[in-house]
């Protein structure tokens, strides 16, 4: 017991600037987890061939992630701005046991119907589990935010991905089936939750770890639209790779995730911005402090614009260069196969700009608690996503789901950023008049 006592207390640990260790452990939590996510795909092309490279990238970055949303149910941008304490972490928890179950049982049927042969569709799975089991942490994350320890947050991103990371290519590179390598992950993903994630939890005694089976009913009809929400926007967002998956074969995929990776770098800056501020941004909206409000968000949005311009300008000039090094580094096999994708490399960054500014107004709108606008830009842009990624894909390839991709992308922020807008001013002005402002 002594031993468990001694780790929480190390985890806990922050030092006389609680506040700079919460930067710094979200800076390096965030960054392990987009490096990990970029570059996976990559290290699997290069040690197991072109198409299990290909497998594992649908597996990993495009189901996978679908059901991690389903398994959090887009409640961490509730459960992180619920700072009046409306549902205990208990409730939250028993919420997230639900879920993960959901996303589990709806993989399992994706893949009976789906047509796989039975290897891809057990790596597949195989994935889809460490990312709930991912899904299933992020609900003692959101928690660590929640009560001011982001720092927690950071290391638990830093200490779970670095973990299962490393067992993972240390099954791969010695000589072990991708199989065996995923399943290695998964036992290493669910280690990291139970040797960080909860033993800090418990010691964190500003957490309420006591929950109500009756709130799951309440929070569920609370967050359903963000859920719908985060579900369809991730089916936006990789619109083009379920149609290269469906109309490609598997090493289009692997190719076109190789152009994909500089999203997860544009998204990893972003949240370097983001996250930081959002306590900020919730407590000048229910504190009536309008002003700073529309300030900071002001501010940050132009942060993310010269970062996202910044990343086109250096792909625009430098691209060409960092697909030739890619093959260089795949190897002999890949001489020629990516540097042709430059223009889509190019369309790729900027849709991921334009992605990253419109992940800001998510939030925003998450705060002035206008789920119901959320939920409408993404049904309309789910029913754009489904019509127009085919359609480019089959006519153009690869360069076909690079347009497709940066045309949602544009479209989707213009509805975030003036839906956040307009419920701001309505909003403020609204309150202004009840307080005789």
């Amino acid at each position: 017991m002594q031993v468990v006592d001694r780790w929480a207390a190390f985890l806990l640990k922050t030092g006389p600037n609680r506040e700079k260790q919460n930067i710094i452990w979200n800076m390096a939590g965030s960054f392990c987890y987009a490096f990990a996510s970029m570059v996976l795909s990559f290290l699997v092309m290069r040690i197991a061939g072109k198409e299990q490279g290909g497998i594992f990238a649908f597996g990993f970055s495009t189901l996978g992630q679908q059901m991690f949303i389903l398994a959090y149910f887009g409640i961490r941008p509730f459960q992180i701005t619920d700072g009046t304490g409306e549902y205990r972490f208990g409730d939250y928890l028993y919420h997230r046991y639900l879920t993960c179950g959901l996303a589990l049982a709806a993989a399992a049927g994706y893949l009976l119907f789906c047509g796989y042969t039975k290897e891809k569709a057990l790596v597949i799975f195989l994935l889809v589990c460490y990312k709930v089991i991912d899904g299933f942490a992020d609900v003692y994350e959101s928690e660590f935010q929640r009560q001011g320890h982001l720092h927690l947050t950071g290391k638990s991103n830093t200490f779970r991905t670095v973990l299962s990371v490393f067992v993972f290519l240390s099954v791969l590179t010695a000589g072990q089936p991708l199989v065996m390598a995923c399943m290695s992950a998964v036992a290493a993903q669910a280690a990291g939750l139970v040797f960080f994630d909860m033993p800090a939890i418990k010691y964190l005694f500003v957490a309420d770890v006591k929950g109500d089976i009756r709130r799951i009913k309440p929070l569920t009809s609370a967050t359903f639209l963000l859920f719908v929400s985060a579900f369809l926007d991730f089916y936006i967002f990789s619109a083009a790779k379920y149609a290269i998956d469906a109309h490609m074969d598997d090493i289009s995929s692997g190719y076109f995730n190789v152009i994909f990776m500089p999203t997860s770098v544009i998204n990893l800056a972003a949240g370097f911005v983001i996250r930081p501020v959002l306590t900020y941004l919730t407590e000048y909206w229910n504190n009536g402090q309008y002003a700073e409000f529309s300030h900071m968000l002001k501010k940050i949005s132009v942060l993310i614009g010269a970062l996202g311009l910044l990343a086109v300008f250096l792909t625009f000039t430098l691209g060409w260069l960092v697909l030739g090094v890619m093959e260089r580094i795949l190897g002999a096999a890949y001489q020629g196969s990516l540097t042709g994708y430059q223009g889509a490399f190019v369309l790729v960054v900027l849709g991921g700009g334009f992605y990253a500014l419109l992940n800001l107004y998510y939030y925003v709108l998450v705060i002035l608690r206008r789920q119901k606008v959320i939920f409408v830009i993404y049904l309309i842009l789910t029913v754009a996503a489904a019509s127009v990624a085919p359609v480019f894909v089959k006519r153009w390839g690869i360069s076909g789901a690079a347009y497709a991709y940066l045309l949602l992308m544009i479209l989707m922020a213009a509805g975030f950023v003036s839906g956040a807008w307009i419920a701001y001013k309505k909003g403020s002005r609204n309150e202004k008049f009840k307080t005789g402002g």
